[in-house]
């Protein structure tokens, strides 16, 4: 709900505070004082249009600023925090300021954000219905969803199970698309998994494979090195039965170990380092040994060596395409076979989906039929209940109508199309509203169509600009109770020049202006029950201390109040 409007430099408005509260609230004024921009200003406000023009004359920029009370909780609560702003204890803070060079900035909650946000946040927050801004109910999707709200719980539950339906058949048609189009594609794929994995399947690699024959590689490669360095190293330790002189180390440790197993009884610390040479001599003899059979087991072997270099030479290859070691080009075909599992089960996909996608469309037709039967029961009422409506608001000769066309597409809420149409007098055919009403029609055809959906299409805030423009008498009366009603369930704020229709608010605002001989200024000012009776005097007599003008004013007060049940 709006709390507060600040109007600074816009048109003949210098600095104006609009405070507001819920239920209806007229704006009234002479001709010329500004009424106007007070809907001009609310219209910036929530996205609107910039129009350099409309900055006051002399002054930078027009600047409007208003504050709302929000929950906490809720859609514009979300759309304000996606937009980096934030609210102060539910009340929201919106600011809109367009320069005379035409440049227009918006802040929301504290935070600069493009004036499309605005525009996006006034949905849920605001519906103005003036002369030129009937915007809100003129788009066909909105009709739809207003038109949907008033057909109530048949029509939501009917639509909550299209909805689940249609998400599912999009998600089942989206797959089917998929596999049929890219069926090229997927054989290629498919092509490409099962040479790899033919191609690892015939080479049979083994974990681990590929470093053992490095390693297997390497030893027969160097094979005669090999073998020369453990004989040499076998006869340092064992000593070469060829020479004459052997000093082996073998024979060496052999006679150390003699000279002190002698005497190692008369010392326990030389009977230690003797034990230690025992040790010694186990291991080298050991040494020996394996230094022996490892000489007799190397063997240069050519035929094997090409073997070896021509395996690795084969898994190589495998590691260039599949993967850096034969435990990655493994890997590599375990998830290409799944794979290829995958593609080659797509007919079978493919005709699960087809039939699925069938069921879906039948069940889709079912309720999209219901839904458009819904929908032709309720746009019959509820044509019928405007009619009448605007019959009150002297329009008696205007009949409004609801067309439902139903296509052959399945949309997000059916195959229909909402459109409300208008017939002025009996011989005019139906059109659109924006084509089927003056603008003074168009705002109580407005009125009659809020006052119909009754919280159909809730907006917190209602305003009209001039919605009795052509009326008076009996009619007007009718138009400020319809106000009021409408006030029951929403903050309504409306600009009149009819006192019939200002006697039903619950606040009444004057736009008052004064003239030093050079610049007319405007501001605006909230009236208590004398400042109402004055004014609604004015607005009947155009004297505001009439006598008789006073009395018919407090008579149109206490009559409207007697209605509001005040």
């Amino acid at each position: 709900m709006l709390e507060e409007v600040r109007i600074q430099g816009l048109g003949v408005i210098d600095d104006a505070v609009l405070e507001l509260s819920p239920g209806l609230t007229v704006v009234t004024g002479e001709t010329g004082a500004g009424k106007t921009m007070v809907v001009t200003g609310l219209g910036l406000l929530f996205g609107g249009r910039a129009d350099p023009q409309r900055v006051r004359p002399g002054a930078d920029r027009a600047v409007v600023e208003g504050r709302l009370t929000v929950p906490a909780e809720g859609r514009v609560a979300e759309r304000v925090a996606e937009a980096g702003g934030e609210l102060d204890d539910d009340v929201l803070i919106i600011t809109r300021s367009v320069s005379a060079e035409g440049r227009s900035r918006a802040t929301l909650g504290g935070r600069s954000a493009p004036v499309s946000v605005l525009a996006y946040l006034a949905d849920d927050l605001v519906a103005v219905h003036g002369q030129s801004d009937q915007q809100r109910l003129l788009r066909p999707e909105r009709q739809r969803a207003a038109l949907d709200r008033y057909a109530g719980e048949p029509l939501s539950r009917t639509l909550n199970a299209y909805t689940v339906a249609y998400r599912r058949h999009r998600e089942v048609a989206a797959a089917l698309e998929e596999l049929t189009t890219q069926a090229r594609e997927r054989a290629q794929e498919a092509d490409l998994l099962r040479f790899g994995v033919e191609e690892i399947a015939a080479a049979e690699p083994v974990p681990g494979e590929d470093a053992e024959l490095l390693a297997e590689e390497t030893r027969l490669a160097h094979a005669d090195s090999l073998r020369i360095a453990a004989t040499t190293a076998n006869e340092a330790l064992t000593g070469d039965p060829t020479a004459e002189v052997q000093a082996d180390v073998v024979g060496l440790l052999a006679a150390a170990r003699q000279a002190l197993t002698a005497v190692r009884e008369h010392d326990t610390a030389l009977a230690a380092i003797a034990d230690r040479l025992d040790e010694v001599g186990y291991v080298l003899t050991d040494a020996a040994t394996e230094l022996a059979s490892y000489a007799e087991s190397v063997e240069a072997d050519p035929a094997r060596l090409a073997a070896v270099q021509e395996r690795r030479s084969l898994l190589t290859q495998l590691s260039r395409k599949y993967g850096a070691t034969t435990d990655d080009v493994l890997a590599w075909a375990e998830d290409a076979a799944k794979r290829l599992a995958e593609l080659e089960g797509d007919d079978d996909r493919i005709d699960a989906l087809r039939a699925e996608e069938a069921e879906l469309s039948a069940r889709l037709t079912e309720l999209a039929d219901s839904l458009t039967a819904v929908r032709t029961e309720a746009a019959d009422s509820f044509g019928a209940a405007v009619t009448e409506e605007l019959t009150a608001l002297a329009m008696p000769h205007a009949r409004v109508s609801v067309k439902i066309t139903t296509g052959t597409e399945f949309g997000p809420h059916g195959r229909d199309d909402v459109e409300v149409l208008l017939a002025p007098h009996p011989s005019a055919p139906p059109l659109p509203l924006h084509k089927g009403a003056s603008g003074g029609e168009l705002s109580r055809v407005m009125l009659a169509i809020e006052v119909v959906f009754a919280g159909a299409d809730p907006v917190p805030t209602f305003v009209f600009d001039e919605v009795d423009a052509g009326v008076g008498g009996k009619a007007a009366v009718e138009i400020g109770r319809r106000l009021a009603r409408l006030a029951r369930r929403a903050q309504v704020i409306v600009v009149t020049h009819l006192p019939q229709v200002a006697a039903f608010a619950d606040a009444h605002l004057v736009v008052e202006k004064s003239n030093d001989g050079t610049v007319t200024e405007s501001g605006v000012t909230r009236l208590d029950r004398d400042g109402r009776t004055r004014e609604l005097s004015r607005m009947l007599a155009g004297l505001e201390d009439s006598e008789l003008g006073r009395a018919h004013a407090e008579e149109l007060l206490t009559i409207a109040a007697a209605d509001r049940g005040d």
